[in-house]
């Protein structure tokens, strides 16, 4: 292995990690937002039912 390719490959692996790191950072807000969407409509649901069901 020359110094070069091992140059090349330490160079690599902190980008790899900073790609896990912006990977697993969009796969969170995915999860959040997606989290938070069906929470809102739950809310809203919830909402249309209680205004149906009410007395008057």
């Amino acid at each position: 292995m020359t110094e070069s390719e091992s140059a090349s490959e330490s160079e690599s692996e902190p980008e790899t990690d900073i790609e896990r790191w912006k990977e697993r950072g969009v796969m969170l807000r995915v999860f959040v937002y997606v989290f938070a969407t069906h929470a809102f409509a739950g809310f809203v649901w919830i909402l249309f039912y209680v205004g149906q069901n009410a007395r008057k």
